[in-house]
């Protein structure tokens, strides 16, 4: 039977961090599958690697990473993912807002697909803080990638290894998982999960993560439709300001030489020659990005994160 690892980014949770895993302890025990918890500590300033560390004490299924600094929730899944030894890896917020019980359900759907998601369709956050900009975003991340999915935001997922092993995550694309692993043909199913209020500290999510997230769509979007043919998108715009620049400069030729009118002062004239200056600069972006590109997918080789101690 396949081995599930269950991956847990963790920043000052130290409240919620042992019922978690008493959950998660009995849930999987339950099941009988076998498995491992890995907790990764994104440089928590209160006494969460203390906890987590007495946990791994008493439980030898439960590995530690802890970071030398907060490195955001990107990199710690990054480095979940990195440690994960089970076959099926499955994801999950540390603040008790994701339900352990869920499991089960998510490893049933996995059986004949290589990610699922989970959908927080009874969301238990405010409204118009939370749940409205939540709902715009899935309809945007949605429509920019074509990977349609009810809640791009829950954490709870469950991914084959062979999916999450051969993607390199920056910014907060761990979202975004689903589309960028679109890219390789997966199939991705998504279940309805259960979503409870938070019940200790307070939310790390504010605005400035909003923006954040909406700078990644857009390099997903790129990526995904030209990762490894920038020509094709910098080109295309470059003969596109180009040949508008030439055809603005054909028009304004014909009247000097052949009608003699004064194109001196001509504000057009000026357009022209800016737009086929811009069309070069494009075309030459693009030759660059292709360069850029060839030197990103021959290397990827530089971490996210630094861990400053491992518990095995």
């Amino acid at each position: 039977m396949e081995k599930v690892s269950i991956v847990i980014p963790v920043y000052n949770e130290e409240e919620s961090i042992p019922v978690l895993y008493k959950d998660i302890k009995k849930v999987m025990d339950s099941i009988g599958r076998e498995y491992e918890v890995i907790f990764v500590d994104d440089g928590s300033k209160d006494r969460s690697f203390s906890v987590l560390n007495d946990i791994h004490t008493s439980d030898n299924k439960v590995k530690v990473i802890s970071f030398r600094r907060n490195f955001g929730q990107t990199a710690a899944m990054a480095a979940g993912f990195d440690y994960a030894e089970g076959d099926i890896i499955i994801t999950m917020d540390a603040d008790l807002q994701n339900d352990p019980e869920d499991i089960p359900k998510l490893l049933d759907a996995i059986k004949d697909a290589d990610i699922v998601s989970g959908w927080r369709k009874n969301r238990k956050d405010k409204f118009l803080t939370r749940r409205l900009p939540s709902i715009f975003a899935n309809w945007l991340i949605s429509k920019v990638t074509g990977v349609y999915l009810h809640d791009y935001g829950c954490t709870l997922k469950a991914y084959r290894k062979e999916v999450v092993k051969s993607i390199k995550l920056y910014g907060e694309m761990h979202r975004f998982i689903p589309a960028v692993a679109s890219w390789i043909g997966v199939s991705i199913k998504e279940v309805e999960t259960k979503h409870h209020p938070r019940r200790f500290g307070k939310s790390k999510y504010g605005i400035s993560r909003t923006v954040r997230v909406i700078l990644d769509l857009i390099t997903v979007k790129f990526l995904q439709s030209f990762s490894t043919r920038p020509i094709h998108a910098f080109g295309t715009a470059g003969l596109l300001f180009g040949g508008t620049g030439f055809l603005i400069s054909l028009y304004l030729a014909i009247e000097k030489l052949i009608f003699g009118h004064d194109i001196g002062g001509r504000p057009l004239l000026l357009l022209g020659v800016l737009l086929i200056i811009l069309g070069v600069q494009f075309i030459i972006m693009g030759l660059l990005g292709e360069m850029l590109a060839r030197v990103y997918h021959e290397s990827q080789n530089k971490p996210i994160y630094t861990v400053k101690k491992i518990l095995k």
